[in-house]
């Protein structure tokens, strides 16, 4: 018989991450023929990333909680110098969040074989309901370590409820291994239009270097500036795609280096400019501090990219080898320089790399994450 799948997030009403990968599993394990539906947590016009319309999409108002619309308008009438009001505002949402989810959940969840909850809050939120906890994976997609006292240390431990818990990274399994024996460990799927890509015309390619991805203090672009500041560049050009609270940050910083000829921001470009910039590029530079998996960098390398990343905690580490590219130890800005220029000097090596590079992208083509989810969906003892 037909499986029936709720999947549960915030919304799809603007970009990001865990929106775009949870549609792109969904569309996939529609089109597998499976039952498909997807509870969005905000209403509106849930319709930034293209759902498949054989999906059913239901939505909640979470903002429109008393708790949100009572609780939040005393916090800012009383407490309005309170350093940590915003802090207790979010805690209001958090809650009022869980109160419409759990409510919708408990009238409608005997309509779903599986649900698969795809933020950590979420996970947590469900764990403690029992009767809806057996039937749920918790999809995770960010650091392990998050949480604080009440996400982390006192609601985490509720997984052991959950009928099994999905990584992205090799840590993270790692980790919930200690709260549940049912642990899989699958890559996001990366999606159109990049697992479309079948040959890449590295002759075309430009002396471009590319980062793509938020500018704002985790991602630690101004590392990357850094970097380039010192090394002897030739013909090469940055480009950095992307938006952010720190681009006005670095705009600065570049003119204060004397690089405005060698580096261009462009803002935030749709996903067919950016595998276009990618698909001209020869290098990719990674300096973030902190990621869950790190799926710009597949992206790069299905353009055919070689890759220079910081070995951040902890997505790195599981995508790049001696294959694709350089993982540095963290903030080793030196060791980063030495083996960028060392490929700028050296265009045979570095054809070389991009070209085993993208060879290594097909090992995370879509094929393989979708049959490790058909195995956990269909398992006897789920």
């Amino acid at each position: 018989m037909q499986k029936k799948i709720l999947f549960i997030y915030y919304q799809n009403l603007k970009p990001g991450g865990v929106a775009r990968v949870m549609i792109n599993l969904a569309n996939e394990l529609c089109e597998n023929g499976y039952d498909i539906s997807i509870l969005f947590l905000m209403e509106g016009e849930n319709t930034f990333y293209e759902i498949n319309p054989k999906i059913k999409v239901h939505t909640i108002d979470s903002f429109g909680h008393w708790g949100v619309n009572k609780v939040s308008p005393l916090l800012d009438k009383y407490l309005k110098k309170y350093k940590y009001r915003y802090n207790l505002k979010k805690y209001v949402y958090d809650f009022g969040q869980w109160d419409e989810m759990n409510k919708w959940l408990k009238k409608n969840h005997q309509n779903y074989d599986i649900i698969i909850s795809s933020w950590y809050k979420l996970s947590s939120q469900i764990a403690v309901n029992k009767e809806i906890a057996k039937k749920t994976l918790a999809w995770e997609h960010s650091n392990y370590e998050v949480g604080g006292k009440i996400w982390g240390d006192f609601l985490r431990p509720k997984y052991k409820n959950l009928a099994g818990v999905v990584c992205i990274n090799k840590a993270s399994s790692n980790y919930y291994k200690t709260l549940n024996p049912n642990i899989y460990l699958i890559p996001n799927i990366i999606g159109e239009p990049f697992e479309s890509i079948k040959n890449v015309d590295f002759e075309s390619k430009t002396h471009q270097l590319i980062y793509v991805g938020r500018l704002d203090q985790e991602k630690n672009v101004k590392a990357i500036i850094n970097i380039i500041s010192d090394i002897n560049l030739k013909n090469f050009h940055l480009k950095i795609i992307g938006e952010g609270s720190e681009m006005e940050n670095l705009k600065k910083q570049v003119e204060e280096k004397g690089l405005e000829s060698k580096v261009t921001f462009t803002g935030r470009l749709s996903i067919d400019e950016i595998k276009n910039e990618l698909l001209k590029s020869k290098i990719f530079l990674f300096t973030s501090t902190n990621e869950a998996f790190g799926m710009v960098l597949l992206e790069a390398m299905f353009c055919g990219n070689a890759l220079i990343s910081y070995n951040c905690n902890y997505g790195p580490s599981d995508i790049i080898n001696e294959k694709n590219g350089f993982l540095i130890p963290m903030n080793d800005e030196k060791e980063f320089q030495e083996k960028l220029q060392d490929l700028i000097n050296n265009p045979d090596s570095l054809n070389k790399l991009i070209k085993s590079s993208f060879q290594e992208s097909l090992k995370w083509k879509k094929n393989k994450a979708i049959i490790q989810w058909d195995r956990i969906i269909n398992p006897k003892s789920l």
